[in-house]
């Protein structure tokens, strides 16, 4: 089983940027997509953007779209969340996710495999 453990949250002002990293370890050969998701204060766990572990190929949500961008290095099996042109309704704490099947890329109940999160606070 994989494990995943993110960093690289924190309080930035608004427009501000951030880099969010989840490093796997443990088996990750079968994994199939990575994926990023949030939960601000009071809401329910939303889908950010996940990302094929092999083929690299994204998927983002509409409230991200343009602003954040999913990356992955193999070598170092970890994806990363660059997070630009923060908005204060970014503030969450933010999980990453791993799943090894290759359906339902945006459902939180398909990924097996969770980390702790990391808050991001946007804030001035």
């Amino acid at each position: 089983q994989v494990q995943l453990a993110e960093s690289g949250g924190g309080l930035v002002p608004p427009g501000d940027s951030l880099l969010l990293s989840c490093a796997a370890s443990g088996v990750t050969f079968s994994v199939y997509h990575m994926a990023w998701f949030r939960q601000g204060p009071g809401k329910e766990r939303e889908f950010v953007g996940s990302v094929t572990w092999r083929g690299g190929t994204t998927l983002y949500a509409d409230s991200v779209k343009g602003r954040f961008t999913i990356s992955r290095d193999g070598a170092k099996n970890t994806v990363y969340l660059q997070m630009n042109t923060l908005k204060p309704e970014d503030t969450a704490v933010y999980y990453c996710a791993a799943k090894y099947s290759a359906v339902a890329p945006t459902r939180a109940d398909a990924y097996t495999r969770w980390g702790q999160g990391t808050q991001v606070t946007v804030s001035s």
